[in-house]
């Protein structure tokens, strides 16, 4: 396992981090319990969760991946091997059954103190705030919404504020966003450096071969600011496999959840697959390798987040971390990428 420091801190993080919004929906709990097994066993000290995991959000499912992830640190006493990430829900429809008071100071107690007794530990490493209140081009919409009329008020001071009493009381260690633009990343760090409020640290952002829209401002930004990128769906709903070029398969996220990857399976993205489908055959690998190794070479990228519902494919996520691109195919990703430039938003 190859590892990277969390922007600011001393902390060690491995450049894999475990996704785990299946546990509790298409995972049970015993798989998930011998996924983070088989993870820590590799090397792999990150696990990311969220509070209206499982995925998709129902209410009959909230808060079920982060108490599995509590039964098995309970039962293997493990907190201290891993680092550990979750998120406050962010408002709107989608989690209108969690609640709907945004990232006030009642809805972060509650959601910190929610957490923590499903998680069955006393801290959480870095606390991040899933999506923002405001209206921001993410999860599909291409460009900013400026013509939505959605009310919104600017509290970024009083959301640090509330995160700085947690941070006090020792229940969390470190902040993060996720889900954010260029505009709402600077305005919380100008908001640390006036007001001698915490920083954030990371940005848990979308990022992939389909989808690199990161690289128009936010890598600046994660360069120059020292913010740590947090890649998930690097696969793209597992699109950046083989699986899908000759079909779906009936138990495939992209078959049981066609709303949320429908930008992924768009005729340009599909001709974009299999262009680095046909570049990874070339040059011996995967497409997930190759998907996965592109990611994790980024200097921008803390850490790859991967995500998977069988073992066989765990462990190829996991293994590309031992694969080094050569510069020739990190060129040739980029001659695809130039021809075909984001075609998933």
């Amino acid at each position: 396992m190859k590892y990277t420091t969390l922007p600011n801190t001393t902390i060690k993080v491995s450049k894999i981090c475990l996704g785990t919004m299946t546990f509790g929906e298409q995972n049970t709990e015993a798989e998930g319990h011998k996924q983070m097994d088989y993870a820590l066993d590799q090397g792999v000290n990150f696990f990311d969760t969220a509070e209206m995991y499982a995925v998709p959000a129902r209410a009959e499912t909230c808060g079920s991946t982060e108490r599995i992830i509590g039964s098995w640190l309970k039962k293997t006493g493990n907190r201290d091997k891993i680092i550990l990430a979750s998120k406050i829900a962010g408002p709107g429809p989608y989690t209108a059954h969690i609640r709907s008071t945004g990232f006030s100071k009642e809805a972060i107690t509650d959601a910190i103190h929610g957490s923590l007794k499903r998680l069955q530990t006393d801290y959480i490493d870095i606390y991040q705030l899933h999506w923002p209140e405001r209206p921001v081009n993410c999860f599909g919409v291409r460009d900013f919404p400026y013509q939505t009329k959605t009310a919104w008020e600017d509290n970024f001071e009083e959301v640090l504020e509330a995160l700085d009493s947690f941070i006090k009381e020792g229940k969390i260690r470190h902040i993060g966003l996720s889900n954010e633009s260029s505009w709402g990343v600077m305005r919380y760090l100008e908001e640390s450096k006036t007001k001698d409020l915490p920083r954030m640290l990371t940005l848990q952002n979308s990022y992939s071969l389909l989808h690199r829209s990161y690289e128009a401002g936010l890598s600046e930004i994660s360069i120059r600011e020292n913010i740590g990128l947090l890649a998930y769906s690097p696969l793209a709903f597992g699109v950046l496999t083989n699986k899908y070029l000759t079909g779906t398969p009936k138990d495939s996220r992209v078959s049981l959840y066609p709303d949320f990857c429908g930008r992924y399976t768009t005729d340009q993205s599909t001709n974009a697959v299999q262009q680095y489908a046909d570049l990874a055959q070339k040059h011996g690998l995967t497409l997930a390798q190759l998907s996965l190794a592109f990611v994790n070479q980024l200097p921008f990228v803390t850490a790859n987040i991967i995500g998977a519902t069988k073992m066989n494919q765990l462990k190829e996520n996991i293994e590309s971390i031992n694969i080094d691109l050569s510069q020739e195919i990190i060129d040739e990703i980029n001659a695809i990428h130039a021809v075909i430039p984001n075609p998933a938003p």
